[in-house]
Order: structure tokens, then C-alpha cells, then sequence
């Protein structure tokens, strides 16, 4: 059992505790064993759960301990379908609408209101805002949020579709007359945002023993059959399987085309037509008629005349010309960071040390640390003042003295302010640091002109190293802010300014959509966690796959370098001689 698989089935069972009202002790006594749970680096938790060692845990209780013992046994939690079956749908609907959390939707639900569609109601006649606590301002936010619950319907993240695709596929692994079963579709292309989850099962025996079964899975509340043959899974949390059943022998091509997406497909197989090759139900036929034995992803695009193109890419964005004339990023793997440049301590928002978060980071293999605590504008977020910045300092610098082969950078993520000034740019502060983030944490709502202003005169001050979540998105949940994303990449690539990749699962920002287009200006990218905790540092697994999907190679990335390239670039800028890469394809 995946720790993250399990963190995430407590933390569901946590929001609906609260979204029913009851116990808060209960519902607190969920989130800690979650926390504790995620924070775990095994990649199985099963054997500390058979032998109990799991219950010595921080935060795991006798009834905590009863739902893991279940997951790690079924695969799935018989007391959260149970509060899944007998929580109201609408309430379960309302979690996914942006800005309304479990507390305000039992709030809302005492006050008579079961579904999104009654609460949008009550939003514009005036009676959510006369509920105590909410006001007219609340009252239009949670209208936006349904406004943009409409238009996102039916998608998740990556990672809430990624633990229910897991789950899901042993589940289906274990239904009579399936062979076998992969994630195929969106969550295999490493979609950030993902609509239906699509597997590929190899089928066998009798179909109607196989619609039995389906009925069976746990979490499934209807079984129907699709358009395209294939068979449709309701969920009872909202979500939408797609099941495409196959004979064994036609199961890798199978694969290869429900990963898709359609258009990577097509092109693909308007090439196998150009060498003479055919697909005919799920098999590779050659130019003489007969079909290509042992047939899998590889062999396809040989056939093509391609390269075979990893997942990350397979989006029809040039990947397939790419394939054709051999020239495919080198991408970017897992191991290739050096070290991290945006994390925070206890200095602001984080929760540990400074020490305990470099002894984190040098055990998971890199050899520097930047911590880039808040500046002062970050009130909320605990920023840092002036004098706070100096004891900071000097702790780091005592900590270098007694660290060997390893050292902690001297960083700050610095307020852009909506007059577009560096928040400490008013004294000399700036230059005391080895290198700035600046970041946008307010003002979202300027017009494109504005924003577009405000984001170039921060990056004209020289001390600016990187800009932080370039774009301010959260996925669902907030749109990016208008700003011309071409004249931002344009001044990174001129002046050597990175921009970053952050890798919280919440913002994926860049897009790596944009990734792509910035690397085509020559612009380096930072990939940082943001992280806030030692477990945060995982957030760089799922980021680094983000990255490759946008095409990055070692070579693009800054912390792909040692602490002193890291140094080199951010001196560099500030002495007015920047670093400018070359353009890709230039």
C-alpha cells in the first residue's frame, strides 16, 4: 500500500467527518494519522501495518489503525464507503466547489441547503449572505467557485486521479475474467488535471460473470456500457472509469491508443500507413498483410519510422515531427537535481529548522539547500523582518561551518508589491542574499497591461534571481492572472532571469505548456518544491515528470547545477553580464 494512497484515504475520511458535523476530535485524530502517514518514505506500508509497528506512529489510534488494516488488506476502506453511501451527494458535489472548505458546508447544509444547485440559488437571492458568518463578499466568492466548479466538472488533479487510478486498478485486478489491467489515458500521460480515468483490461471468459464482478468493485455505484465499447464505472466520489476490455494478445497496441490522447494517435498512424502498416482491432499488420508478433509501444513507432516518443511528450505538440527526425529532448530525470532553491523553515511559514530541513534534503541525495523564507510584506505567511533576516543569516552561516559536502543557500522569496517594486528593495538587504524569488501574492485582479507592468519592473532590478509561480495559478481553483506571458519569457531570456517550475501539486507553475514555449526564448527554468516540510521535498517527484512533460533537458534547468553555478548565475545578473542559454532548435 502506497503511503500516499493511504495519507489520501484518511484525509477524504477527515473531510467528511467534517463535512457531517460530527466529532471534531475524531475528525482531527484523521488528518494527523494523514499527515503522518504522507510523511513516511517506504514505498509500502503494508508490513508496518501487518506487524502493527505502524500504531508506535504519532497520531495513529485504534480506529485509524482499523481503516489502514483495511486498505492494506482490500485495497479500500469499508468505513469510507460507508460515509460515502450515507453522506448526502450534494455536500460530497459542494467539497469540489474552490473556496468552500467541510466546515462552511455543514454550516450551509444546517441551514437547509443540500446541493450546489440550491446553493447557487441561495447565493443569488440573497440568503447565503445573511447566514451567520458568511456576508455578501462570501457570499459572491463561493458564486465564483461554482462558476468555476461548471466549467471544470468532471476533473481532478493528478494526484487525487493517480491514488484512485491505483486503487482502482487492483480492484479491477482482481474481478473473474480479467487477465490483467493498466492505467492508460490522462493519468499515464502525467495530466496535471484529469477527467476520466482509463484502464485497459485484458478480458477473458464468460461477459456477463465480467458485469457482475464490475458491480462489485468497491466504490463503483453503476455499471454502463460507453460509445466506444467501452465499459463506463460511476464512482460514488463523483469520478468516471473507463474500462476497455481487450483480448490478451491485443493488449499492448490497446495500450499504446487509450494513453492517446487522439490526435498523438492519429498522427502516429498516419505514418504506419505512409510505411505500409495497418491496425486492424488492436494489431500492428504489416505491408505484406500479416500481423507484427509481440507487437508493444516501441515497435509501433519503429514501424512509423519514429523514435518512440516517452508519455511525458505524447500531447501532439511537436513530439511526433521531433520522433521523425531524431531530435527528442534528452530529458531531464529524476536524479538530475543538485539541489532545491525554494523552501521554507519555521523562520516563517514552515514547520522545521533550517537544520532539520537541510538534513531532509542531503538524504535525499542533493548537495545544497536554498531557504527562501517570506520577506516582511507576507505578514500572513509569518515574512521575515529585517533584524529576523540577519539572525537567519547567521544561523545558515554557523550551520555551513559543522555541514561537510553539503551547504545551505542564503535565499528569500520577496514580495513583487502592485507597484511592481522588490519587497526589501529599499535598503541594502537584497544584496546580503545568495539569491531572490521574487513572487506575486496579492493584487490578482489586475488587468494584462497592469500585471504585465508590475512583473517587468520587478524583474529590472538586478538582485532578482527567479520569479516565483509566474502565472499565480491553482489548478481548479484559480485562474491564472492576466499578464503576457511572451514579453515575461522575452525579458527572463534577456536579462537571465529563471523562471520557475514550482512544483506544488496545487500550482504546476509554469504550465508546462509554457515550459515549452519559454524554453523555445532561451529562458532557464528553476524547479522548486515550495516546500514547507521535509515531506514536501516529494513534491519534486511529481514536478520533475511536469518538467519532462515540457520538454526540459538537464542542461535548462538551474539547480540541475552545483551551489556554485546556482551563485555564478545570480552574480552574474546583478554585475549586468547575465547568462543567456541558447534558444531551443535555434
Amino acid at each position: 500500500m502506497d503511503p500516499q494512497v493511504a495519507a489520501h484515504r484518511l484525509t477524504e475520511i477527515a473531510l467528511l467527518l467534517e463535512v457531517r458535523g460530527e466529532n471534531p476530535f475524531k475528525t482531527r485524530a484523521f488528518v494527523h494519522a494523514a499527515r503522518t502517514i504522507g510523511e513516511l518514505e517506504q514505498d509500502d506500508i503494508a508490513p508496518l501495518v501487518r506487524s502493527k509497528e505502524i500504531a508506535k506512529l504519532p497520531g495513529i489510534g485504534s480506529t485509524t489503525m482499523a481503516v489502514l488494516a483495511d486498505l492494506v488488506e482490500t485495497g479500500d476502506s469499508s468505513y469510507l464507503d460507508a460515509l460515502r453511501e450515507t453522506t448526502p451527494k450534494g455536500l460530497i458535489e459542494m467539497m469540489r466547489v474552490p473556496g468552500l472548505g467541510p466546515t462552511r458546508i455543514h454550516k450551509i447544509h444546517e441551514n437547509g441547503i443540500s446541493t450546489v444547485e440550491e446553493l447557487e440559488a441561495a447565493a443569488r437571492d440573497g440568503r447565503l449572505a445573511k447566514i451567520s458568518g458568511f456576508g455578501p463578499k462570501t457570499a459572491d466568492k463561493i458564486l465564483r467557485g461554482i462558476i468555476t466548479f461548471r466549467e471544470t466538472s468532471g476533473q481532478v488533479m493528478h494526484t487525487v486521479a493517480r491514488p484512485e487510478a491505483r486503487r482502482l486498478q487492483r480492484a479491477l485486478g482482481r474481478v473473474a475474467g480479467i487477465d490483467r489491467v493498466e492505467i492508460a489515458g490522462a493519468v499515464r500521460r502525467v495530466a496535471e488535471v484529469v477527467g476520466d480515468l482509463d484502464f485497459v483490461a485484458g478480458c477473458g471468459g464468460d461477459v456477463a460473470q465480467l458485469a457482475r464482478g464490475l458491480t462489485k468493485v468497491p466504490g463503483v455505484e453503476k455499471v454502463e456500457a460507453g460509445d466506444d465499447g467501452a465499459v463506463v464505472l460511476r464512482l460514488i466520489n463523483g469520478l468516471r472509469a473507463r474500462l476497455h476490455c481487450v483480448p490478451d494478445v491485443a493488449f499492448p497496441v490497446a495500450l499504446w491508443r487509450v494513453t492517446g490522447p487522439e490526435e498523438h494517435y492519429a498522427a502516429v498512424v498516419d505514418r504506419l500507413r505512409a510505411k505500409g502498416f495497418s491496425l486492424r482491432d488492436d494489431r500492428l499488420v504489416d505491408p505484406k498483410g500479416k500481423v507484427v508478433r509481440d507487437a508493444d509501444e516501441e515497435v509501433i513507432y519503429r514501424s512509423a519510422g519514429l523514435e518512440p516518443i516517452p508519455l511525458e511528450l505524447r500531447e501532439n505538440r511537436g513530439e511526433v515531427e521531433a520522433a521523425e527526425t531524431g531530435s527528442l529532448p534528452d530529458l531531464i530525470e529524476q536524479g538530475d537535481l543538485r539541489g532545491v532553491l525554494h523552501c521554507h523553515s519555521e523562520y516563517s511559514d514552515g514547520s522545521k529548522t533550517i537544520a532539520e530541513m537541510a538534513e531532509a534534503a542531503r538524504e535525499r541525495g542533493w548537495s545544497y539547500l536554498g531557504i527562501s523564507d517570506h520577506s516582511q510584506f507576507a505578514s500572513y505567511a509569518g515574512g521575515l523582518t529585517r533584524d529576523a533576516v540577519l539572525k537567519q543569516h547567521d544561523e545558515i552561516d554557523a550551520l555551513n561551518e559543522k555541514l561537510k559536502g553539503f551547504r545551505v543557500l542564503k535565499g528569500i522569496e520577496a514580495d513583487i508589491l502592485a507597484d511592481g517594486t522588490v519587497d526589501f528593495a529599499a535598503d541594502d538587504l537584497l544584496d546580503r542574499f545568495d539569491y531572490v524569488i521574487g513572487s506575486i501574492h496579492s493584487r490578482f485582479g489586475m488587468g494584462e497591461k497592469e500585471m504585465t507592468e508590475r512583473v517587468l519592473k520587478a524583474m529590472s532590478d538586478p538582485r532578482l534571481t527567479i520569479v516565483g509561480h509566474p502565472t499565480g495559478r491553482l489548478l481548479l481553483r484559480r485562474e491564472p492572472f492576466a499578464v503576457d506571458m511572451n514579453a515575461m519569457m522575452e525579458m527572463a531570456a534577456e536579462q537571465g532571469i529563471a523562471l520557475e517550475l514550482n512544483c506544488d501539486p496545487n500550482r504546476l507553475d509554469l504550465d508546462w505548456r509554457w515550459v515549452q514555449e519559454a524554453l523555445k526564448k532561451g529562458v532557464t527554468i528553476e524547479i522548486g518544491p515550495d516546500a514547507h516540510s521535509p515531506s514536501e521535498f516529494g513534491f519534486v517527484d511529481f514536478g520533475m515528470l511536469i518538467a519532462r512533460k515540457g520538454w526540459l533537458e538537464k542542461s535548462d534547468v538551474l539547480n540541475a547545477g552545483t551551489a556554485d553555478d546556482v551563485l555564478r548565475f545570480a552574480r552574474a545578473r546583478r554585475e549586468g553580464k547575465p547568462n543567456r542559454k541558447a534558444k531551443r532548435g535555434a
